[in-house]
């Protein structure tokens, strides 16, 4: 692991990704990188996807003059480096991920963990460990933020580990319906009503990878998921002695609902002055 200018200060989020590349927008607030797919020391995205999620998450939007700011500019970020530059990975890598920042929450002042990154099963064995990965660090007081994956819009297409029921699950509400609806719904194999909530994820500007320091459009449950895990951290700024069970209560208070089950919206759609609010 790559100590590369801790503070001290500020919420810190672990992000298990393809990797984070240093941006104008990020690279002053990554604090500590890993890479478990090709154990280089200092920050890449050889894919773009882990950084397009660092930078709707806490982008400082110093490239774009202010315009294409994340929603927590002020936190800190940690790159975990899960997946391939195709985006494939290992559930182990994902695992070994989980646990260093189980392991070093307390030194990096890590609060929340988003995973931008979903698997699909066939019966709830096979992805057992991946679900216990995530509510182990979850159990030790981490708020864990994961999508729903983009395998709608049939019922049971969340993916692993956002089909546990501890962690936040987030969904699309601009990928619900019609040929776009590719938001994962529940209900899991376990039967319960997944995701929790949604947030927008259509055609979402943010940082990519490159010299130039530019941007570009993703779309998908990740991109939704860090916007759920930037308002967390600004909650967190405002009220840090808050655990993880009681930010996930606030966060399912604070939504608007559209009118769809559950199983497709979660309790509904996040209202960011609704949870800042509270």
């Amino acid at each position: 692991m790559e100590n590369l200018s801790y503070t001290g200060k500020g919420v810190c989020v672990a992000v298990l990704d393809t990797g984070i590349y240093p941006h104008m927008d990020l690279s002053r607030r990554i604090v500590a990188f890993y890479d478990y797919i090709n154990q280089r020391e200092f920050p890449y995205d050889d894919n773009g996807h882990g950084t397009h999620v660092c930078g709707i998450l806490a982008g400082s939007g110093e490239a774009s003059g202010g315009k294409y700011r994340g929603v927590a500019p002020g936190c800190l970020l940690i790159g975990m480096k899960v997946l391939d530059r195709n985006g494939n990975g290992r559930k182990e890598d994902v695992l070994k991920a989980l646990d260093w920042v189980i392991r070093n929450k307390e030194e990096y002042g890590i609060r929340i963990v988003n995973i931008s990154v979903g698997t699909t099963y066939d019966h709830t064995s096979q992805n057992d460990v991946l679900i216990q990965g995530v509510e182990r660090a979850w159990d030790s007081g981490l708020i864990v933020v994961a999508a729903a994956g983009n395998r709608g819009p049939n019922p049971g297409s969340v993916t692993s580990p956002g089909s546990s029921r501890k962690i936040i699950t987030v969904g699309s509400s601009d990928l619900l319906l019609g040929k776009s609806g590719i938001s994962g719904r529940g209900p899991t194999f376990e039967c319960v009503c997944k995701p929790d909530l949604v947030a927008p994820g259509s055609h979402i500007v943010a940082c990519t990878p490159g010299s130039k320091n530019g941007y570009g459009i993703k779309s998908g449950t990740s991109m939704s998921t860090p916007l759920i895990s930037g308002a967390i951290a600004l909650l967190l700024e405002k009220h840090p002695d808050l655990t993880n069970v009681q930010v996930k209560k606030i966060l399912l208070e604070s939504v608007d609902d559209m009118g769809l089950s559950h199983n497709q919206q979660g309790r509904g759609v996040f209202n960011l002055k609704k949870f800042l609010e509270r």
